[in-house]
């Protein structure tokens, strides 16, 4: 297997390093929710019961918790996606997280990858191969920050293939326009990480929503007990009315610090390819860009690890303004 397909943002971190490589929003979680996880110590003795955590992620999205599967954060699900279905050929579609072509290939499950072109990394489905059992593809996808249109996902679909969203980033749109999350989802998976928009890195909390058959197969590669209590509470706490909306009011302020990072980049020359849907962008630049950020003090995500990308590019995380304008003066320093 590729190595590179194991590296990922925090490889990027050194001390002194200001973090732009990893897409994790805040050095913390909000302290109410700190507050949730800190009200789990007295119950950790105790063997975790992801229940109350699928009931709420159901009616969060308004679906049967039958359609649910909570998850130790999104990348399980990629692994018990790899052991559970009985996938003869797999087409993961590129640039996108690496993860589930990784766990993948771990599997022993033949990967096509898939390569949209630049700038605009726009989906055609007509790109996958007929064959394909399994189609992995992230919805808005990293490190493009392109958000697919529903309709061209679900052209995706067809009787006797599994598709795969990889939605981690879903929240971080304001209203989540073309997530694929509903009442009807034969064929179909959805993987949702809290680890960006809350700080949970450590945490590993995520879920699957999907076709219950499907879903039900997960499940038996899981093992018992992976999802840990401080994470089903997590899950319980952030699938709230309340907290919705202020993942919400948060996607909202995301777009203008992004809007503010664009702007500055593309005003001291640096090309913003993709889309602009996503806690981060991706840029071209000089292929010594990344390098020449870091001894500024700038850790960010280099993207010749990501399948159809080259040394040029880079990926950035959306800052607030204060950090952004020091990136800016880096730049053009």
């Amino acid at each position: 297997m590729d190595d590179g397909l194991r590296w990922h943002g925090d490889d990027e971190l050194s001390d002194g390093l200001i973090d732009l490589a990893v897409n994790v929003r805040q050095p913390s979680p909000p302290d109410w929710l700190a507050e949730v996880l800190a009200g789990t110590i007295s119950r950790l003795g105790a063997y975790p019961d992801a229940r109350p955590a699928r009931a709420a992620i159901a009616a969060r999205h308004g679906v049967g918790e039958e359609l649910v599967l909570p998850t130790a954060g999104g990348a399980e699900a990629f692994t018990l996606l790899a052991r559970g279905l009985p996938t003869r050929s797999a087409a993961v579609v590129h640039p996108q997280f690496t993860e589930p072509e990784a766990a993948l290939r771990v599997a022993g499950v033949p990967v096509r990858q898939v390569l949209l072109e630049g700038p605009a990394y726009a989906l055609d489905p007509g790109l996958v191969p007929e064959e394909a059992d399994l189609v992995v593809v992230g919805n808005p996808t990293n490190p493009t920050g392109v958000l697919h249109p529903a309709e061209a996902l679900r052209g995706l679909c067809r009787p006797g293939r599994v598709v795969l969203v990889d939605e981690a980033f879903s929240d971080a749109v304001p209203g989540e326009p073309e997530s694929l999350i509903g009442p009807g989802m034969s064929g179909l998976l959805v993987a949702r990480s809290l680890t960006k928009t809350w700080s949970l890195a450590g945490v590993r909390a995520g879920y699957v929503v999907g076709d219950p058959e499907l879903v039900a197969r997960l499940a038996e590669q899981q093992p018992h007990w992976s999802v840990s209590t401080p994470a089903i509470a997590a899950m319980v706490a952030t699938a709230t009315p309340a907290a919705v909306a202020e993942a919400e009011a948060a996607a909202v302020r995301l777009a203008e610090h992004r809007a503010h990072l664009v702007d500055g980049l593309t005003r001291a020359g640096l090309e913003v390819v993709g889309g602009q849907h996503a806690p981060f962008v991706l840029v071209r630049g000089s292929e010594g860009l990344r390098e020449t950020l870091r001894t500024k003090g700038f850790a960010v995500r280099r993207c010749d690890t990501f399948p159809g990308l080259g040394a040029e590019f880079v990926r950035l995380a959306v800052r607030e303004p204060a950090v952004t304008d020091a990136l800016l003066a880096a730049v053009r320093g």
